[in-house]
């Protein structure tokens, strides 16, 4: 009896380690696969969920006059670990002297451990890097690129250009704040129709081995298209039998043959979205941060971001984030002020290089 009970018991164990040895091994074999959707989508989310909240924040700071601070994620490592086993004990005799006590005793247990080991590798923006990406203006020759992929161009200039051949936009950041030429809005909505109509042209070519972006308007397309061309030319002192124009970089108004683009840096266009926060009223009159023109009184001003603020917690953002014993956030349900939010990812990849950079890399081994 003795050794038909062990002996059972030993081919139980057998068996059970035989089930759980192939299970483990069909789910270390599936748990790569199996990881990319799930950890592609989360990590991706996650990622841009801490973008806006790190953008939110240092447009918020900038009205406190507090340094705005950058980390980067530059790589993401998810390591995975299935492990398991199987333990089983058989003693024929208790420790009772009689023999009703003296009965098998068996004990079978099995284990496993399932185990995340993330890594995230932050690099902080500073120095040469700041500068290149925070400082220096955006190339003009970027913001017409992705006018020319189709983005709208009076959205693309009123957030991006200071003046175009001398025509100023509005400034509401505190180093040079102004109001807008009136002519300003009329060019970019007049380029934004010409777009729209096929009729503005963008190429870029060589000369003297380096790029160089035309621009050109393509006439005979209708009347109000003409009419368009004629308001831009005159409005930007553009000469009559110039066909293609070289755009280049510049606060003032160039040859016949030019549109100058002054463009603003990624600081600047933060600064000038930070007339968007609504600060509360204490801490600008206790001299916390600086008071700003009033969004709502620029009607032509739709390049802003609606920053709200309260002290509780709100149920409905988009974006929020605790700071000086407040929320700041802005509306789930604002789509322009999270417009502005998606150009300003993209324009933060063009800053540095006026190219879109290769976003952080994402290696996820499964163990």
């Amino acid at each position: 009896m003795r050794a038909s009970t062990s002996e059972t018991l030993r081919r139980t164990s057998v068996r059970l380690a035989v089930v759980l040895g192939t299970a483990l091994a069909a789910g270390c074999a599936s748990i790569g696969p199996a990881s990319v959707p799930r950890d592609r989508l989360d990590y991706e989310g996650a990622i841009a969920d801490s973008w806006r909240e790190q953008t939110l924040l240092n447009i918020v700071k900038l009205r406190y006059f507090d340094a705005p601070a950058f980390l980067e994620v530059s790589s993401v490592i998810s390591s995975y670990t299935l492990q398991g086993g199987v333990n089983a004990q058989n003693s024929v005799y208790g420790s009772g002297s009689t023999s009703s006590s003296r009965q098998p005793q068996r004990s079978l247990g099995i284990t496993g451990a399932y185990v995340d080991h993330p890594t995230v590798t932050y690099t902080p923006v500073t120095g040469k890097k700041y500068i290149d990406s925070l400082l220096q203006p955006i190339p003009p020759q970027a913001i017409f690129a992705m006018i020319q992929g189709g983005h709208p161009a009076d959205f693309i200039l009123g957030l991006s250009a200071e003046a175009i051949n001398g025509v100023y936009n509005y400034s509401l950041g505190p180093a040079r704040s102004r109001a807008e030429d009136p002519a300003f809005y009329q060019v970019i909505e007049a380029l934004r129709r010409l777009q729209q109509a096929g009729a503005l042209e963008i190429r870029t070519e060589k000369r003297n081995r380096q790029d160089v972006t035309l621009l050109g308007f393509r006439s005979n397309a209708g009347p109000e298209v003409d009419a368009d061309i004629r308001l831009v030319r005159k409005t930007l002192g553009i000469a009559p039998q110039a066909k293609e124009l070289q755009l280049v970089f510049g606060a003032t108004r160039g040859k016949g043959d030019q549109i100058t683009l002054l463009t603003r840096s990624m600081l600047e266009i933060l600064a000038n979205l930070s007339s968007g926060v609504d600060v509360p009223k204490e801490h600008i009159a206790e001299g916390r941060a600086t008071a700003a023109p009033a969004a709502e009184s620029k009607s032509n001003a739709f390049a802003i971001a609606r920053i709200h603020s309260s002290r509780e917690r709100p149920a409905n953002a988009y974006a929020a984030v605790h700071y000086r014993s407040h929320w700041f956030w802005i509306d789930d349900r604002d789509l322009n002020s999270k417009r502005v939010f998606t150009f300003l990812m993209v324009f933060s990849s063009i800053a540095e290089t006026g190219a879109v950079p290769q976003v952080p890399v994402l290696t996820i081994p499964a163990n």
